[in-house]
């Protein structure tokens, strides 16, 4: 791994991240791929014609279908998938918090019941590690509980100082896992996850703690759980100083693209975030000058792109009230098309940012956008 910080402005960072499986230019959303597949009929060709540069996977998810140790038997994640750009991998630690109702947390780890179908399933730091081993995956993330941000303050104390022991257990079970024969990618990196829902004090010494432990990249965690925007633009503002600025830093499930923004401004180099693929597949579409919901009937006869200067595959070649019809008629291809369009922007934005940041010029670059992107284009 090799971390390289190309141009600075302010706080916010432009850099190069050199992995086994290739470079990402940062900043940088990683488009969602939960189940080894991004939700849509969005296939890993697709994902190389829209600019993405690295997909996520969910661990948990994997390893209850079609299980983790089948997808190490056909040669790890990246061939299951015929996807050979870099790849990140959560932990499984998300499911601890959004599958409340299901689980019992202990010192040990976690006790599940699948979603599935029901049946048990315990996953600690060392079963995560061996999971993501067995994926192979570019970057695994630590195994953390992520607290509800309204938690209790003694709560996320304690549920933050178990992360960071599980952490510990985390990195000392991948240095292992690296160094076995029959593993997929010995060159598996390590994020850690910083937590402490909206304490500030909290997540600064955790910051602390787990920058000294000399991991591969940082992530911030536990935000766009409940909170409102100013508060985790305030955590970042607090909590981003105190992680390495020599390592990436991870953002997790955020957000739109004014969190993506605001998120660079503050130091973050990584973003994922399921609402491109989910707005997409309501109909709902990503534009400079706004948001779409193509369903509105003033589409009907719209024979002009979802976006005159957008080069996406949809916006080539069809129309507004073609898409509309599509989706009205609960045709996939409607879905489809939202989803490639709203991908595609997402990373085209990334880009952009980039080339901003090399300018010198990403603060007006996000006045500008944020301004045009807050009007409507379903007003006419």
């Amino acid at each position: 791994m090799k971390y390289t910080v190309l141009k600075t402005e302010g706080r916010a960072k432009r850099a190069e991240f050199e992995t086994v499986h290739g470079t990402v230019q940062t900043p940088v959303f990683m488009n969602v791929g939960t189940v080894a597949a991004i939700k849509g009929a969005v296939a890993t060709s697709d994902l190389e014609k829209i600019k993405t540069q690295i997909e996520l996977s969910n661990t948990y998810h994997l390893h209850v279908r079609p299980g983790d140790e089948i997808i190490k038997k056909l040669g790890g994640l990246h061939k299951f998938m015929s996807w050979n750009k870099p790849i990140l991998t959560d932990s499984g630690g998300f499911q601890v918090f959004s599958l409340a109702k299901l689980r019992k947390i202990k010192e040990e780890g976690v006790y599940f019941n699948s979603h599935v179908d029901g049946r048990k399933i315990f996953m600690g730091p060392e079963e995560s590690m061996t999971i993501q081993s067995n994926l192979g995956s570019t970057i695994a993330m630590a195994f953390d509980e992520c607290p509800s941000s309204v938690a209790d303050r003694n709560y996320v104390q304690a549920s933050v100082e178990r992360t960071t022991r599980w952490l510990e257990r985390c990195k000392n079970k991948m240095r292992e896992l690296n160094s076995l024969e029959d593993t997929v990618n010995k060159e598996q990196l390590l994020f850690g996850i910083n937590q402490g829902a909206i304490y500030s004090d909290i997540r600064i010494e955790h910051a602390k703690i787990i920058s000294d432990m000399d991991l591969d990249g940082y992530a911030v965690g536990g935000l766009a759980v409940g909170e409102t925007h100013e508060e985790m633009y305030r955590v970042l503002e607090d909590v981003v100083p105190f992680l390495p600025r020599n390592k990436p830093t991870y953002l997790m499930g955020v957000g739109t693209p004014a969190n993506i923004l605001e998120g660079v401004e503050r130091g973050v180099d990584f973003f994922d975030c399921v609402y491109p693929s989910r707005n997409g597949r309501h109909g709902h579409v990503y534009t400079d000058q706004g948001k779409l919901n193509l369903f509105n009937a003033c589409y009907e006869l719209d024979d002009r792109p979802i976006s005159h200067t957008c080069n996406c595959p949809a916006c080539q070649r069809y129309s507004r009230a073609y898409i509309r019809h599509l989706l009205k008629a609960k045709e996939m291809l409607g879905m489809r098309l939202c989803v490639l369009h709203n991908l595609y922007f997402y990373n085209n934005m990334m880009e952009e940012i980039r080339d901003a940041l090399d300018r010198g010029e990403f603060a007006s670059y996000k006045k500008n956008k944020l301004e045009s992107m807050a009007s409507s284009l379903d007003r006419g």
